[in-house]
């Protein structure tokens, strides 16, 4: 998280809040968020498996959509509007294999768990994750009743 957020600061990034490594020990980070962020900062386009959230600017939905797109990854991505028409206009647009609309709880049993492009292939949980260990048989039977 720290080489995420020092390279976000070098390049222009502003800590509002965190932006150090936790007191509890080597494993943990403050939550942090960073204002003035730009899609060529590490943290525009690599997978943030940690408490860092970085905060874009965009003038069109069109344009916030290819943003969050300009990456190899695409494990889950998250949309917080009142507006319908736009929660599906967004989350289709998405190249993401999760999409939380006004939830980040994203995950359950029942649900699949995976991401699109370098961020997996295939799904965890739900009836889509057996697919993986299943082979699929096609049998075209015909002249049986000659």
């Amino acid at each position: 998280m720290q080489s995420l957020v020092d390279d976000a600061v070098a390049k222009g990034a502003r800590i509002e809040t965190g932006g150090m490594p936790g007191t509890q020990g080597d494993c943990f980070y403050q939550p942090t968020v960073l204002s003035q962020v730009v899609p060529g900062m590490r943290v525009a386009r690599e997978e943030i498996f940690g408490p860092v959230a970085p905060i874009f600017r965009f003038e069109t939905e069109a344009q916030a959509i290819a943003m969050a797109n300009d990456t190899e990854f695409g494990l889950a991505a998250y949309v917080f509007t009142r507006d319908v028409g736009r929660v599906w206009r967004v989350s289709e647009g998405l190249e993401f294999g999760m999409v939380g609309v006004n939830e980040i709880a994203l995950g359950s049993d029942a649900t699949p768990f995976g991401g699109m492009k370098q961020s997996g292939q295939g799904r965890e949980g739900s009836r889509y994750g057996l697919d993986d260990y299943l082979e699929i048989k096609y049998i075209c039977m015909g002249g049986l009743g000659q």
